[in-house]
């Protein structure tokens, strides 16, 4: 029984020996095929990708100032509207009491100041009287025709008719006080009725309508009160994207930016950043952790209208042919320059033989990507596997800016030098110093199931 164990055990390790020694792993070429490409003068142009939506530069959020229902509802959403039209209007019975009662006020006031103004006038002209009679009593005193006390009472009655003058102008000057306040009450009521009509007060489409005729809606007077509509100028638009901290020191008004919309497929308009939030945008919440928050800047990136002039498409009844809401990315070029540069996934750290993703694909699409993000570290050394005659040496490099396909080098390479560029695990995990690789394309590596 022990024996017969032995010989299926002594079988297994001769088939297993043999399928290593036939797939190439025991005794097999030890040769590492490797695909490569000389370092060259490129244009590399580094882009900050962010995601966001479609919103137009100019949108008015339309509220009420005065409470009540809504008796007239003059819009729907999509129309375009000009400035001063006539949107919808609140019932404004309880305002236009309060403006009758103004106006029945002030007419009050009015009647109040001419009857004022009628008795000075009467009691200026009985002061005359009242001077005349005062200054012949006067003179006849001095003249001893009339007496003391007669001349007193003269005397008396002129002073009483002064004073009843100047209570009589205060009289009137308080009167036109009255008046001017009972005006002001009387703007204030025409002023609040006039808030129960809506108005627009741009140019532009309903891009949201959120009340129907007959709804009761809260007034701003004293609250946040019920958003109405709003009117958007859909002639401009922009995509509002987050960036992240880490990139947005990189991001300036002015630069470029190509912009793709998902609901137009594969096209691609032309941007330009036109604002920069100056703070973060609050995305963790108090309980989150510190890893768990993110920090996101608010950029905005104006959409070229020359880029979509010949769209065919889209939203046919509205000026441009996105709608507010559509969910788009966008690609700002935050830097460009001119000088040597290497595919991106040829640059290695000196981290090598921790967790890579040694599946290949075609393109390296994937590959490129985690390359790309690791790359953004500069506090640790980089290096790049250049061909010499069949074998492979490691070169310490310094990089600059960075896009999806090349890196810029600063040092440490010359212009002709052939660099190994794939596969990518194996310049990530396979080669090292002094070893044979084989030159082959991309094509043929990527065909070959071994490789896979």
């Amino acid at each position: 029984m022990k024996l017969k164990h032995i010989i299926i055990t002594v079988g297994v390790l001769i088939a297993i020996l043999a399928v290593l020694v036939y797939t190439g792993v025991i005794g097999g070429d030890k040769t590492e095929k490797v695909t490569i490409e000389k370092a060259a003068e490129r244009k590399v142009v580094e882009t900050i990708t962010a995601s966001g939506k479609v919103q137009p530069e100019t949108e008015v959020k339309l509220s009420s100032e005065v409470s009540g229902e809504v008796v007239q509802l003059l819009v729907k959403e999509g129309d375009v509207v000009k400035k001063g039209q006539v949107l919808c209007k609140v019932r404004p019975d309880v305002l236009l009491s309060g403006y009758e009662r103004a106006v029945a006020s002030n007419n009050t006031q009015k009647a109040v100041l001419l009857a004022s103004e009628q008795q000075l006038k009467q009691a200026m002209a009985t002061f005359k009287n009242t001077e005349s009679a005062y200054k012949r009593s006067e003179e006849l005193f001095k003249k001893k025709v009339i007496s003391a006390s007669e001349f007193d009472a003269a005397k008396a009655e002129y002073f009483a008719a002064q004073a009843d003058i100047a209570r009589l102008r205060a009289n009137v000057t308080g009167s036109r006080y009255s008046l001017e306040q009972s005006g002001a009450n009387v703007r204030e009521s025409a002023a609040n009725l006039a808030k129960t009509t809506i108005s627009a007060p741009v140019d532009g489409v309903i891009s949201k309508l959120s009340i129907e005729l007959g709804d009761r809606i809260l007034g701003t007077t004293q609250m946040a009160g019920t958003e109405i509509m709003r009117i958007s100028n859909l002639t401009t638009m922009e995509v509002n994207v987050d960036v992240n901290e880490n990139d947005i020191n990189r991001v300036n008004v002015g630069d470029s930016a190509v912009i793709e919309v998902d609901a137009f497929g594969d096209k691609k308009f032309k941007g330009v950043v036109t604002e920069i939030a100056s703070s973060s945008k609050d995305v963790g919440t108090s309980a989150a952790s510190s890893v768990d928050q993110v920090t996101n800047f608010l950029v905005k990136v104006r959409i070229i209208a020359d880029s979509y002039s010949n769209i065919k498409g889209g939203a046919k009844d509205l000026p441009s042919p996105f709608r507010p809401g559509l969910s788009a990315s966008v690609d700002i070029e935050s830097d460009m320059l001119k000088g040597l540069s290497i595919p991106i996934q040829s640059v290695f750290t000196g981290e090598k033989g921790k967790a890579t993703d040694s599946k290949e694909k075609t393109g390296n699409d994937a590959d490129q990507e985690k390359q790309k993000s690791k790359l953004t570290d500069k506090t640790v050394k980089q290096y790049v596997y250049a061909y010499n005659n069949g074998t492979v040496k490691k070169v310490e490099v310094t990089t600059g800016i960075q896009n999806d396909m090349y890196i810029i080098i600063k040092s440490g390479l010359k212009a002709g030098t052939e660099i190994v560029t794939g596969p990518y695990a194996a310049i990530q995990n396979r080669l090292k110093e002094g070893m044979k690789v084989e030159k082959t394309t991309k094509d043929k590596l990527f065909a070959d199931p071994a490789k896979k």
